[in-house]
């Protein structure tokens, strides 16, 4: 039988899970400097705009983003900065992985 995981563990591992997708990774990206609607989103990532819902659903879900409705737009921004900062970690470790020789 396994074992049940703490639920800040669970909570990490589905961060991990959207991260994971490269079209959310996108998403967090161009949420990094502004506020954008899903039809931007769309436009900018060149995937559908049913495509950048689920994708802010599922990041919704997981308390990565807000969004508040403007003028009947939805308007997306980053709920919190530490996402930007573990990002750009997450990029820098990646590049220092690529330099080292196996």
């Amino acid at each position: 039988m396994r074992k049940k995981m703490p639920e800040t563990e669970y909570r990490a591992s589905r961060v991990c899970r959207i991260l994971g997708n490269p079209t959310a990774y996108q998403v967090i990206k161009l949420l990094f400097k502004e506020k954008r609607t899903p039809t931007e989103l769309s436009e900018k990532i060149g995937v559908s705009l049913t495509t950048i819902s689920e994708i802010l659903r599922d990041l919704r879900n997981v308390d990565l983003v807000r969004y508040e409705v403007k003028t009947n737009k939805r308007v997306y921004w980053l709920k919190d900065p530490t996402v930007v900062e573990i990002i750009l970690k997450l990029e820098q470790f990646v590049k220092s992985i690529r330099v080292q020789q196996w």
